[in-house]
């Protein structure tokens, strides 16, 4: 296999290498290599994804060959292979941080062939036992030292790399333990019931892995490319940006891009989680993996295949699903000082009895080793980043991207949600509706304030530009263009300072004697925002505008108050509009707010309990970044993937309600798991003091959790909108 994990490197600093790694469970497993890796010299930024199965660091090969790094990690247990980049794995297989996402088969893993091995010894063993009663004691022999040797040397290496307390290794010891007080059968059971129980965590974390790959699987792997007056198939990794490719009825985009022929409705719910098809026309954005449902399109490739907008999603995600929630990393130090604890428990239970009052030593020499199996806290460790990945990977598939377990965990304890009104609440897509002008005619008050917006990206701008080109009013030639932030923008056109500003900044410049009040008081009763054009200071005219409330606006409103969420609506606007249009949706609001004014409304919001900011990613980039959570509205957009610690790209106000119901229930499911693992170690460490527990149920204990607690974190992934949930 051609080696292609050199991302980078630095003189003197060595070589930046990717591996992928198979066999990983849990994220113990990620310590157990993270930790070995890091005690070879020459090896420094070591960082292991559990999700994605990704290794990345840095070696200096002159000290340390790459040979010996994929040596420690088999030695550990673990498959490992160069990461070589792929488009989609054969099969049904997806991207996954550029490497081959198939998950091989049960029996084709290691610890699949370990368990088939292991699984007739003990077998064997039963059988002969039954038949000959007089080599029972030793029948089962075989099978637990075959398992010893496979565990005990994974577990003598861990312990040399810096993991002396992993679950080998208190596995190894008892089965050893047993074997010496004469319980060959109960030592034969637990390395059977232990490889079977890591085969099993193993196919419910490959389970796990597959829950956002299946976007990547969405996206076809061939594509119609346009040469001419013909069209061809070829791979989708072979797309270049700027070249046409052939949409028919039935087909999947094949790439990014934008319609240059045909018109058709597109259903886009890999990528915004919105059912409802898009209609599409020339100029239109569309993204790989949709749907196209009726007519023929000629789409312009805009981004190659290796970073179309699912691809960047499952990346995204994977990254998110990597870094660590505040729960999370309490679990981590709880569980550091758990398994020592138990281990001291162990020893004071085998010789404390015995010496102290006289006790039985079989009898505690194997309650002791029954102890060190219930130490390990794998299912506590998994906990809470098995039920952060599922509603993460949930999220993406209904269009809600969540970046990273301490926003998923935040976005559920949110008391008070902060609305920005244009492009959130509203469309984005405002219409001029009425010229007033004060001096001259409707053409040329039109023509100053369009050549005054000309080159602005805000929506005002946009619609003020767009009414100038429809009723053909020409631009002036204008010079010095500059913004007032929060007020106007201005020009010298004509010789004459012209600005485009609100009612308050006219107000401010001193010409409060000569603004029709009654006009815009009016006009803004009426949910419209008023521009002031000012010539030299003087008003020459007003424009309204209206934008409209989105569609599921007022709904969304009224999901999160159902839900105990206070929503708030925030803007620039004057009082009399955003009140206007916050009385149609049922929220509170907080006009005539300049940017620095938004950023004193989300501290005092603050101080009530957790805020999260909706805005449109563009403009409120302070706002955002101020409160607890910012998520963007984003419709797949850079902004919206980049901005932020959440976005909905579906655009959809109701989406922020169900962000808060997938995180609730989330944290729910995470106190499920947490109470789980701790209450059936708990019941277990007091049944086996009192003589009630196995050592063969001790492991069941342990590996059953592990696999239950996966388990009940992939029910999240199930859930398909919002649905109450209680607040907490």
């Amino acid at each position: 296999m051609q080696d292609r994990t050199i991302e980078a490197a630095a003189p003197g600093t060595g070589q930046a290498l990717r591996y992928k790694v198979a066999g990983m469970d849990c994220p113990s497993c990620v310590g157990k290599i993270e930790t070995a890796l890091r005690r070879l010299p020459g090896a420094s930024g070591v960082g292991l994804n559990h999700h994605s199965q990704i290794l990345r660091l840095t070696l200096d090969e002159a000290v340390t060959p790459r040979a010996t790094v994929e040596a420690t990690i088999r030695g550990l247990g673990f498959g490992v292979e160069p990461a070589d980049t792929i488009h989609i794995a054969d099969g049904g297989g997806a991207v996954a941080d550029g490497v081959a996402a198939t998950e091989p088969r049960w029996w084709q893993t290691g610890r699949g062939r370990i368990t088939i091995l292991i699984a007739p010894l003990v077998g064997g063993g039963s059988l002969l036992s039954w038949l000959a009663p007089a080599v029972s004691e030793v029948a089962l022999i075989p099978a637990a030292l075959f398992g010893l040797a496979v565990f005990g040397r994974r577990a003598v290496r861990l312990a040399r790399s810096g993991s002396p307390f992993s679950i080998e290794m208190l596995m190894s010891v008892a089965t050893l333990g047993a074997l010496l007080i004469g319980e060959a059968e109960e030592a034969a059971v637990v390395v059977l019931l232990f490889a079977i129980g890591e085969l099993l965590e193993g196919v419910a974390a490959g389970t796990a892995r597959s829950g956002i790959r299946a976007l990547s699987a969405l996206v076809p792997r061939t594509a119609l490319l346009i040469e001419g007056e013909n069209a061809r198939a070829v791979p989708v990794e072979q797309l270049e940006v700027g070249q046409l490719v052939l949409v028919r009825p039935g087909d999947r985009v094949s790439a990014d891009g934008v319609v240059e022929e045909g018109e058709s409705d597109i259903d886009e719910s890999p990528v915004t989680g919105e059912s409802v098809p898009v209609a599409k026309a020339v100029g239109s954005p569309v993204f790989a993996g949709g749907i196209n449902a009726t007519g023929v399109l000629r789409v312009r490739v805009t981004r190659k295949a290796s970073d179309n907008t699912i691809a960047r999603i499952v990346q995204l995600v994977e990254e998110a699903q990597a870094a660590k929630s505040p729960t999370a990393r309490w679990i981590e130090r709880f569980s550091a000082r758990y398994t020592p604890a138990v281990i001291a428990v162990s020893v004071l239970t085998v010789l404390v009895p015995p010496l102290a009052f006289g006790g039985d030593w079989h009898t505690w020499i194997y309650r002791g080793l029954a102890l060190l199996l219930i130490g390990c806290p794998c299912a506590l460790v998994l906990s809470t980043p098995a039920a952060i990945a599922s509603g993460i990977a949930a999220g993406a598939r209904r269009g809600l991207l969540i970046k990273g377990g301490a926003a998923l965990e935040a976005i559920g304890k949110v008391r008070t949600i902060a609305f920005d009104k244009t492009g959130t609440l509203t469309l984005g897509q405002p219409r001029v509706t009425d010229l007033v002008p004060l001096d001259g005619n409707e053409r040329t008050l039109l023509g100053l304030a369009a050549t005054v917006e000309n080159g602005s990206a805000h929506p005002l701008a946009r619609a003020i530009l767009e009414r100038a080109a429809a009723d053909g009013v020409p631009l002036r030639p204008a010079r010095d263009r500059k913004a007032v932030p929060g007020r106007a923008v201005q020009a010298m056109v004509g010789g004459r300072l012209i600005e485009v500003g609100s009612p308050r900044h006219a107000v401010e410049r001193g010409a409060a004697g000569s603004l029709p009040a009654d006009t815009v008081a009016a006009f803004e009763a009426e949910g419209k925002t008023v521009a002031v054009v000012l010539a030299d200071g003087r008003p020459v005219g007003l424009l309204a505008l209206r934008d409209e409330p989105r569609p599921d606006a007022a709904r969304g409103i009224a999901a999160l108050r159902g839900l105990g969420v206070r929503s708030v609506m925030l803007t620039g606007d004057n009082r009399r509009t955003g009140q206007a249009v916050a009385r149609t949706l049922g929220l509170e609001v907080e006009a005539e707010l300049l940017p620095e004014d938004k950023l004193r409304a989300i501290a005092g919001l603050k101080g009530q309990g957790t805020v999260a900011m909706i805005g449109d990613g563009i403009n409120d980039g302070p706002a955002l970044a101020a409160a607890d959570v910012g998520i963007a509205m984003g419709g797949g957009t850079d902004v919206a993937l980049e901005t932020a610690d959440a976005a909905l790209l579906g655009n959809r106000v109701e989406g922020v309600a169900d962000l808060v119901t997938l995180s609730r229930a989330t944290l729910a499911n995470i106190h499920q798991n947490v109470a789980f693992a701790l209450g059936l170690k708990a019941v277990f460490l007091v049944t086996t003091l009192f003589g009630i527990t196995d050592l063969w149920l001790a492991i069941l204990a342990d590996t059953g959790a592990t696999i239950l607690v996966t388990l009940n974190a992939l029910r999240l992934l199930r859930r398909k909108g919002a649905s109450p949930a209680p607040a907490l």
